[in-house]
């Protein structure tokens, strides 16, 4: 797949992921709608791009208020006339165990994390089917495969995103609109840090799985790698992403090892 000329958008662009991949389309030449909550880090994103104002559209969005997503792509029509490729990337993480966390951040995890990821690509997928072309990529994250202390309602968001676009591929394939599953393992990022804890305040700290990750922009690169491609689903990590695999194959072994490391956390 040539990315030359076609309208990107991608979601939690201000940072982390979202913004390595920023750059690394800025290098094939796409058009860019780059979305996130943060006005100002994405106004610093765009001028790092370089791009004029016919070629990137910075649009500011909560995925929490997930219901204006028809509005949200109704912007970005108005603006390139077509959604080639959406990138659905932005998110929310957890620091907390499951006893300690409130209703209300579990469902602020999910409003963003699922029924916001779910809104947009909804919205955008009709344009794409019009178009008889289009690719929603989402990041879902190596804990859409098994949970881990402290990640439940970030690890049952990232479960729900897999049955979600599972099922909605198979709906889309008739229209040549395709569907990619990206699977992060440990990112250098500060996803742990900016995660939210029990009763909703922020963690404020890092961990040394995410300090020691791949750095953003290898990640990026074999993302846009993924995109190009005609793979429906790619894992992009380290050793970790062995934890899969094992987990599948040596199930008991594998949930007992993970409670020895948890107690050892803890």
């Amino acid at each position: 797949m040539n990315l030359k000329n076609k309208v990107v958008w991608i979601t939690g662009a201000s940072s982390g992921i979202g913004e390595a991949i920023t750059y690394a389309l800025v290098k094939e030449a796409c058009k860019l709608v780059i979305s996130a909550r943060r006005n100002e880090e994405l106004e610093r994103v765009k001028q790092n791009t370089q791009l004029s104002d016919d070629d990137i559209l910075m649009l500011p969005i909560d995925l929490e208020n997930y219901q204006d997503a028809p509005k949200w792509t109704k912007t970005v029509i108005d603006k390139f006339g077509k959604i080639d490729i959406l990138i659905n990337n932005g998110g929310i993480s957890q620091e907390s165990y499951a006893l300690e966390t409130s209703t209300e951040v579990e469902q602020k995890i999910m409003n963003i994390n699922y029924f916001g990821n779910v809104a947009l690509a909804k919205a955008v997928a009709p344009i794409m089917q019009e178009q008889k072309s289009g690719k929603i990529a989402v990041t879902t994250s190596i804990i859409g495969k098994f949970g881990l202390p402290k990640l439940s309602t970030y690890a049952a968001s990232k479960h729900a995103l897999y049955g979600f676009y599972d099922a909605f591929r198979l709906e889309l394939k008739k229209d040549n609109v395709s569907i990619l599953l990206v699977s992060p393992g440990f990112i250098n990022t500060d996803v742990t840090k900016k995660a939210v804890t029990g009763d909703g305040s922020p963690n404020n700290q890092n961990s040394p799985a995410q300090e020691n990750g791949m750095k953003t922009d290898v990640f990026a690169k074999k993302f846009i790698a993924a995109l190009k491609s005609n793979r429906n689903h790619k894992y992009i990590g380290s050793k970790e992403l062995l934890t899969v695999p094992f987990k599948t194959f040596c199930p008991n072994t594998f949930y007992k090892l993970m409670g020895k490391m948890s107690d050892k956390k803890n």
